[in-house]
């Protein structure tokens, strides 16, 4: 565990391709992220994932109907993850703007982005961050898990927040707040190469960029919902756990059993 001054890290974030993973002491340990999809229930995604394929077929028919019958499916099955994909790779991509001009570079983002990206400008102007951390991942041994914010930063309300960046078409979900809950109670943050007590956290909130202007939405990321988050990991983990340790054998009948 860190002390006061920091110590040399055993944790880490490693990078492949899109994604990344977390390790504390070696041992490899779930994302939040990971921990609320998997244990979250987020019964609206099935209605959209209905309402976006529905929409696709019809969006398409005269060109799945040149298709034969297996690559009509193949496409009506992807529909939503290609969805999904687009607006995930949206995030990524104002985030990644984001952070060029936090550092200082100048961009200029395609058409598509810039209304999100003069978002994020109005957002500096209005709240003048003072950026404590950004994307700096921290972690918690006592609970196995790891994350990392967007941001932790002083405003001009001079309160240190944590924050997240969305770009969701509907703006906050309630899996948000469990989300930045995690965060805040974790126990330590990678600065560099030292671990360090993450700095002591005022308020916690989401920053919905759009292509017309932004909010700065609180949430009660407290410890009743980290306590939910916490049952949540329980979830997730009896979701990604083995059949084999909770489910036995078809048994036979005493009399048919053969003896041992």
């Amino acid at each position: 565990m860190a002390d006061a001054h920091g110590s040399q890290p055993t944790s880490a974030r490693r990078n492949h391709g899109r994604g990344h993973s977390y390790y504390i002491d070696g041992a490899k340990v779930p994302g939040v992220t990971t921990i609320l999809g998997a244990g979250y229930p987020k019964a609206a995604l099935v209605n959209w994932a209905a309402e976006t394929t529905a929409g696709y077929a019809v969006d398409h028919w005269d060109e799945l109907a040149e298709l034969p019958p297996s690559q009509r499916l193949k496409r009506l099955e992807r529909a939503r993850w290609d969805v999904q994909k687009a607006a995930a790779l949206r995030g990524t991509i104002v985030h990644d703007y984001a952070d060029r001009l936090a550092a200082g570079e100048e961009v200029t983002p395609p058409d598509e982005y810039v209304g999100h990206v003069d978002a994020y400008l109005d957002f500096v102007r209005d709240w003048e961050p003072d950026e404590l951390y950004v994307e700096a991942p921290v972690f918690s041994r006592r609970y196995s898990y790891a994350g990392t914010p967007d941001l932790i930063a002083r405003l001009a309300d001079r309160r240190v927040w944590l924050l997240d960046w969305k770009t969701a078409a509907k703006g906050v979900f309630l899996d948000n707040v469990l989300q930045l809950a995690a965060l805040r109670f974790a126990e330590y943050v990678l600065d560099g190469d030292v671990e360090v007590p993450i700095p002591p956290i005022d308020a916690a909130g989401i920053v919905w960029l759009r292509g017309d202007g932004y909010d700065l939405i609180p949430v009660e990321a407290n410890e009743r919902a980290f306590l939910v988050f916490r049952a949540v990991k329980h979830v997730a983990g009896y979701v990604d756990g083995e059949r084999d340790d909770w489910v036995g054998n078809a048994l036979m009948p005493p009399e048919l059993a053969v003896p041992e």
